[in-house]
């Protein structure tokens, strides 16, 4: 599976000077854990909830402070067309949970480590449901439990 099927669209942005106050209220109107810091095509940093509750205002920075102050830098990307096992490697080297998806340099949008569980999830049901058929001999929703090897027509 490639980036591009898991990344949220769109990706909401700040500028650099935007203040931690701006960034906190603007997050709480689009319910979203972070923001991408640019300056004009330019992706300069991330901040997310986190870094405005830690790096910010709990150690002792001013809502009008600006979120250049407390985003982080420099970010690790990925590109849309990696394959989501990219965005494991790059999240687990840098010890982060979102990361900008760059085309050509070019933000197209975000990935975070939810996306990335919401993806094994969706592949473990998968293949529990055709585990779950082969073990039952019978497909989903039948309504009669046979055991393994013992399937329609066979005598008990």
């Amino acid at each position: 599976m490639k980036v591009r099927d898991v990344m949220h669209l769109p990706v909401v942005t700040v500028a650099p000077d935007a203040t931690l106050l701006e960034t906190a209220r603007l997050m709480q109107y689009r319910t979203v854990g972070s923001v991408v810091v640019v300056s004009g095509e330019t992706v300069l940093g991330m901040v997310s909830d986190r870094d405005l509750a830690v790096r910010g205002l709990g150690a002792g920075r001013e809502p009008a402070a600006p979120v250049s102050d407390v985003m982080t830098a420099p970010v690790h990307a990925v590109c849309p067309d990696d394959d989501v096992d990219a965005a494991y490697q790059a999240m687990r080297r840098s010890a982060v949970r979102r990361l900008p998806v760059l085309d050509e340099g070019r933000l197209v949008g975000v990935v975070a480590l939810d996306d990335l569980l919401m993806d094994v999830s969706r592949r473990l049901s998968e293949l529990l449901g055709v585990v779950s058929w082969c073990v039952l001999a019978e497909p989903p929703g039948s309504g009669t439990l046979r055991p393994a090897g013992e399937g329609p027509g066979r005598a008990r």
